[in-house]
């Protein structure tokens, strides 16, 4: 791996990008870094930039002024608004997909178009853009009810629901939408960093989506999460990267898209194999948080291999031994209607020097100087210690270390994986996830696409 020294521009301003500068910064090779807009956490770190992350003007312009040699962009939205195309039509390595691969995580119709291309196996489903659809695919499929928007909803456009009148309700409010079947086994997020040819993985993480202690409540951007996973079947990471990540990779440059950048895929290990829950075109809020803790590789080289066609240079990625665990911390009334302007204190928030650290995600500071809560998901409390017992209680301990009555979190991140109470089907087989998805198939409902 060539080791240059760089200049990064991270764009974005949540917990994600966050992690990102945080991580970046300990990169030796990283000697001026970046965030633009960024948030009160990322100024400890780099030198924030006001701009429209959204603007691909605006983002080329202030990266030719700070003479980037990088520039990384974190959220979904600007990569589907094309903001990447610009940054390398102006000649400068971007990390992150262009406007046209990041219809991946923009269309769940072109999603799923693609996987049937490519023979990744997924949910079967149906695309309806009218309320008598959904009730055919509703009934077709049966409880419990999966609707996804189709198009980008921060995480959050998805009900999982027994009420079948709940599921009707959220279609009607969000129309074009996708119904899926119910996807049994637990869930996983695998990273991949590409070129558009090589892919490395990063280690697997498990995310938390629901609201409340023991899975219960609405869905979320997502409560916390945790890595590596010590129930997960030998071979995980080989299977999804043969079966999922690849031959996506592979589509996408046959059909004149190449993709560079990370590619997120979220996965269901069902009574009948590896299925595709979804997939993201960026970093994952978060298991990034989780994951770039437990990372070992210099994280602005790798990127920068991954932006400049480099990265079967790079070779395997190093990882610190142990686990690493994220505690998200919400405000009052999250995902509802959440309730900012609480102020936050601790002596953790401007940086730490032992095994934990916080992320800040929606945070800002008000007129006397105090930090507060600016949106739904405040902070990240992230621990990384030689076992995953002893992540968590240090994770915990750093919340407790708080002071932020109008905060609240999840009491059970990584819990039941700490118990060892988490179990892989015991028909689930590595390997034998695309052989039973072709059955799926031949039984004549692979969905309408």
């Amino acid at each position: 791996m060539r080791n240059q020294q760089l200049s990064v521009l991270v764009v974005g301003s949540g917990g994600r990008e966050h992690a990102l500068a945080l991580a970046l910064s300990h990169d030796p090779s990283v000697t001026r870094l970046f965030c633009a807009p960024g948030n009160p956490g990322t100024a400890t770190v780099a030198t924030n930039y006001p701009v429209d992350i959204n603007d691909a003007r605006a983002v080329v312009t202030l990266a030719r002024r700070l003479r980037v040699d990088l520039v990384v962009i974190g959220p979904e939205a600007p990569l589907v608004a094309g903001v990447a195309d610009a940054v390398r039509g102006a000649g400068i390595a971007c990390f992150g997909p262009s406007k046209a691969a990041a219809r991946l995580e923009g269309s769940k119709a072109f999603a799923k178009e693609l996987m049937a291309a490519a023979g990744v196996p997924t949910a079967r489903s149906r695309y309806c853009e009218t309320l008598d659809e959904v009730a055919h695919a509703l009934d077709h499929f049966g409880a419990p009810h999966v609707v996804k928007d189709d198009g980008l909803a921060a995480g959050k456009g998805v009900i999982v629901t027994h009420d079948r009148a709940a599921a009707l309700a959220h279609a009607e409010g969000c129309l074009p939408v996708v119904v899926e079947e119910f996807l049994d086994g637990p869930e996983v997020s695998l990273f991949a960093i590409t070129d558009g040819l090589t892919a490395l993985p990063l280690q697997p993480a498990q995310d938390f989506k629901r609201v409340g202690d023991g899975d219960s409540g609405p869905n979320t951007g997502g409560m916390g999460a945790y890595t590596p996973l010590p129930w997960a079947p030998p071979g995980l990471v080989d299977e999804i990267m043969e079966s999922v990540i690849e031959p996506t990779i592979a589509e996408l440059g046959r059909q004149g898209t190449p993709f560079v950048g990370l590619l997120y895929a979220g996965l269901a290990l069902t009574s009948k194999g590896l299925r595709v829950v979804e997939f993201n075109v960026r970093f994952g809020d978060p298991e990034t948080q989780a994951v770039l803790a437990a990372l070992d590789s210099p994280l602005g080289q790798v990127l920068y291999a991954a932006a400049t066609g480099d990265l079967e240079d790079v070779g395997e990625l190093a990882w610190k031994p142990g686990s690493a665990v994220a505690v998200v911390l919400a405000a009052n009334g999250y995902p509802g209607q959440p309730s900012l302007g609480g102020v936050i204190d601790g002596p953790r928030l401007q940086g730490s020097s032992d095994n934990v650290h916080i992320v800040h995600a929606g945070t800002a500071l008000n007129d006397a100087g105090e930090l507060v809560a600016s949106g739904g998901r405040v902070l990240a409390v992230v621990a990384q210690a030689s076992t995953l017992s002893q992540a968590r209680a240090d994770a915990y301990a750093g919340v407790a270390d708080l002071d932020a009555p109008s905060l609240f979190c999840r009491s059970d991140i990584a819990e039941r994986a700490e118990q060892g109470d988490i179990e892989v089907s015991k028909t689930y087989q590595v390997n034998s996830s695309y052989a039973q998805y072709l059955a799926d198939v031949a039984e004549g409902d692979a969905g309408e696409w």
